[in-house]
């Protein structure tokens, strides 16, 4: 439910994730079709591509497949296309569009516009007029769809675009292009240029909605729906049209005021999880340590009726001061035989059955290479399970070198001169064959194996999983299948395990963490009917993109300097993944230096609220099923 706050100036409504508003839209969508279609008009449709609307496409085409909602009254207009680039190139706006949703409904051809990105140089500027002025004849947008870039883009319309804009050459920010590289293997490969259609041409629409999925998503929202309208973040403009919704995810909602600090902006009432969210928030305002937080600290920044509640800021200080404190352990599967009222994990089982699911096979280590190391150093039973072969982040570079060395040990082979070939020839449109694809799974897998025998963890102990979703030879990933849940059912079923630990970093920028934390769930909803599933504890720890903020973690793990050293060789061993990273994301670092600053700043964070000065600090919040 939406509610108006003084700090926000476009309507938005907050989901818990992306299904069910992307049907809502949807929906939406098919009845303005329906009611133009019974009025006998055309219905003008701006539309978007990107990761945004893929389920609201599928929707439509579900609704067209099984209730018979007809295209054959609709006109589309796509926002942008990337220049120069081929239709037939799998990483074009038109490809994208006709595989999420014109190839699957009655949609007459001639009504589908997407800008042409093989128009010559020459003709660019005339081709931009007659696509405005093909809109304006259509009648213009009766719906546009967005979704919205890091920078504040819509459409690729980029900082300094200006309001009356019109449909255009664009180059494209370096963030944009950086947002992009993972589609395209790598930033060198990602355009310089775009068409896009205009603010001023978005603007004229009668009605738009915006989606934002994900945290990463969250800074640039909020700067959107509560910021100044300025040039510098283009969707600032939507401010000034008069029916625009933002649909967001809690996710991309975590920095808007009401969801941050909504003690700024509203009475409450007050659970524990949002006193100390409140408590952590002031104290890091202040800079202040938890325990010198006063009366007067609460009450002039929105907190007196907190105070009320608690007393005096002394108790409310000492009470969630000893919430943090039990945080810390460096008993990560349980401290046998001491008292655990007061820590994180139980004490029995002495030695716990555990199983650690790595979505890429270098997760693991990147993201709780300590707390791995301290479970076998401490003698419970370890599992690690990589869910995918992670064969696509494997450059054809490292592929062909490993190839060559295959050949020149046996010359014969002739698999191997396949692939050799395949790979000197390869062209920016060809799909990895299936031995290439299995090449590149071997070097992850035996670069996973080599790290796991450094942490003198079992061969027998470490399970790859390759869920099928992933094995497609490209970005785009199958949805997730029965198959990929029986699959992780399995594993646990045969392991039986007190402990699991998964990734629930969902910020990673193909997505694969999202599907293998709902393979996951989806498996621990079929399986939590059995016994042993009562003594299963699920522990979320967070990847190289993100980590939980300070009042979410609820086991903080300490890592001496030895142990971030041991860390650090560990995740060396995955050596297809440093010197040159094919998904780096916005961040110039390695992984290892990103995962070693992380958990130095945790660290910090705890210090810096009162709490002991360690090293470095693995951080995990625990999932209940």
């Amino acid at each position: 439910m939406f509610e108006e706050t003084r700090f926000e100036k476009i309507h938005n409504i907050i989901f818990k994730d992306s299904i069910e508003p992307s049907i809502l839209v949807a929906r939406e969508i098919a009845d303005l079709i329906r009611e133009k279609a019974a009025n006998n008009k055309s219905c003008v449709l701006g539309l978007a591509t990107g990761s945004s609307p893929i389920k609201v496409y599928e929707e439509l085409v579900r609704l067209h497949k099984e209730e018979g909602l007809s295209f054959a009254n609709v006109v589309t207009f796509n926002l942008d296309e990337y220049y120069p680039m081929d239709k037939g190139n799998i990483q074009s706006y038109f490809y994208f569009m006709h595989e999420h949703l014109f190839n699957h409904v009655d949609i007459l051809p001639e009504n589908i516009n997407i800008p042409d990105g093989k128009i010559s140089t020459e003709d660019i500027q005339q081709y931009c007029i007659d696509y405005e002025k093909k809109i304006k004849a259509a009648g213009g947008l009766d719906f546009q769809l967005l979704g919205i870039g890091r920078t504040g883009h819509i459409g690729f319309n980029e900082p300094g675009s200006h309001y009356n804009s019109g449909t255009r050459s664009i180059t494209l920010d370096h963030i944009t292009r950086v947002d992009a590289a993972p589609a395209f293997l790598g930033i060198n490969n990602v355009p310089r240029k775009a068409i896009t259609m205009g603010i001023g041409t978005v603007m004229s629409a009668k009605r738009i909605v915006l989606l934002a999925w994900g945290g990463n998503k969250a800074e640039i929202v909020q700067k959107t729906i509560e910021g100044t309208v300025t040039s510098e973040v283009p969707a600032t403009y939507l401010q000034n049209h008069n029916n625009t919704t933002f649909i967001l995810d809690e996710a991309a909602s975590t920095e808007l005021t009401r969801v941050k600090t909504p003690w700024l902006v509203t009475s409450l009432i007050w659970d524990e999880v949002l006193k100390l969210k409140a408590v952590v928030w002031l104290s890091e305002l202040l800079n202040k340590s938890i325990l010198k937080l006063t009366d007067s600290d609460y009450n002039n920044n929105g907190m007196s009726g907190l105070l009320t509640e608690e007393g005096t800021a002394y108790h409310l200080n000492i009470k969630m001061f000893n919430k943090l404190q039990h945080t810390i352990t460096g008993w990560p599967g349980g401290k046998p035989n001491a008292d655990d009222s007061k820590r994180p994990e139980r004490s029995s089982p002495k030695r716990k059955r555990i199983v650690i699911f790595s979505p890429h096979p270098d997760d693991d280590v990147i993201s709780m290479g300590g707390t791995f190391d301290r479970l076998i150093e401490q003698g419970h039973e370890v599992h690690v399970a990589y869910q995918t072969s992670g064969n696509i982040a494997v450059s054809d570079e490292e592929a062909l070198k490993f190839a060559e060395i295959t050949q020149s040990l046996c010359p014969e082979c002739g698999e191997t001169k396949n692939i050799i070939n395949f790979l000197k020839s390869k062209t920016e449109n060809d799909i990895d064959t299936e031995a290439v694809r299995r090449l590149k799974g071997l070097i992850r897998r035996n670069e996973s194996l080599a790290a796991t025998r450094y942490l003198e963890l079992n061969d027998e102990n470490v399970h790859f999983l390759d869920l099928p979703f992933y094995e497609t030879g490209t970005i785009k990933k199958n949805n997730i299948s029965d198959e990929d849940v029986s699959i992780m059912k399995t594993l646990i079923d045969d392991i039986k395990p007190h402990q699991i630990y998964a990734a629930g970093d969902l910020a990673d920028p193909h997505g694969t963490h999202k599907v293998c934390l709902d393979a996951l769930f989806n498996a621990l909803e079929e399986l939590k009917q059995n016994k042993y599933m009562d003594d299963c504890w699920v522990w979320l720890y967070r990847g190289a993109w993100h980590e939980w903020e300070s009042y979410q973690i609820e086991m903080a793990v300490p890592l001496s300097p030895d142990q971030v050293l041991k860390k650090r060789r560990a995740i060396f061993y995955h050596q297809s993944q440093k010197d040159g990273v094919m998904f780096q994301g916005d961040d110039s670092r390695e992984f290892w230096v990103r995962a070693e600053d992380r958990n130095r700043l945790t660290a910090k964070k705890y210090n810096d609220l009162g709490l002991a000065d360690y090293a470095a600090i693995e951080a995990f919040k625990r999932y209940h099923f």
